[in-house]
């Protein structure tokens, strides 16, 4: 149904007459939605490296129905987020305590499909590899909402678009990564790796971190995400060489 002003009537307030508001979609509206276009296409990659890790074992029709419930999952987070982002900003050791999980996650991601210590791994099911991908968008979907908020200046017509956009970039990003996956098992080395500097860049840009560190911190900003990105990236080479030769990648 399309909104029409009413006419203004002589004699009669002008504060009285209803108005319809419309968002202003000038050239800072479309420069604004590229900048989250772009921000998606970064941030949204580690969402689609993890929900790939995370499915890559199970069969193929539930495959697909992890990566659709591990995208809508991270989409309602967002939503929760964008509606608590004040509070959440103000809980001490919040991104820390996020990079840590992620950390052992990331860990048990990057673990072979067959050998030893199968329980608590990725994707043993359908309902385990969803959890595994909740848990870790609770921490990961904190430092989207961030981003794209801040890029949408307060906008929050184009904060949610941002959300929807970042729905088929990970759906479309985490099948096509689970298929390279099962062909070419260093990819799940380098999905690790990714994992591993995520943590990394979040623990740093924890305020409390960021304040009892101050330059050493900053000193940080690049060497630690890295340092771990390569740890666990050589984890999982070293899982990969002890696995026994003729079982699952």
């Amino acid at each position: 149904m399309a909104f029409r002003r009413r006419p203004y009537l002589p004699g009669r307030p002008e504060s009285d007459h209803p108005r319809v508001t419309f968002p202003d979609l000038g050239p800072q509206f479309w420069i604004r939605l590229l900048e989250i276009g772009f921000l998606n296409l970064l941030l949204s990659g580690d969402n689609a490296v993890l929900i790939a890790l995370a499915v890559r074992a199970l069969p193929r029709h539930q495959r697909i129905l992890g990566q659709v419930w591990g995208a809508a999952g991270a989409v309602v987070l967002r939503l929760v987020f964008v509606g608590i982002i004040s509070a959440l900003l103000a809980v001490p050791f919040l991104r820390m305590t996020g990079g840590a999980v992620l950390l052992w996650i990331a860990y048990k991601l990057v673990q072979p499909e067959g050998g030893e210590g199968e329980a608590g791994r990725h994707g043993r099911s359908l309902w385990h590899a969803i959890w595994l991908i909740l848990v870790a968008d609770v921490t990961m979907s904190l430092d989207n909402v961030l981003a794209i908020a801040g890029a949408a200046r307060g906008d929050m017509l184009l904060v949610a678009i941002g959300i929807a956009m970042s729905v088929p970039i990970v759906i479309v990003g985490s099948s096509v990564l689970a298929t390279l996956m099962s062909r070419y098992p260093a990819i799940i080395w380098v999905g690790g790796g990714v994992l591993g500097y995520v943590a990394g860049d979040m623990m740093l840009e924890d305020p409390v971190v960021g304040r009892h560190l101050g330059a050493v911190a900053h000193a940080l900003e690049y060497p630690l995400p890295l340092t771990l990105a390569a740890i666990l990236t050589a984890v999982g080479w070293w899982f990969a060489r002890r696995q026994p030769r003729g079982s699952g990648a």
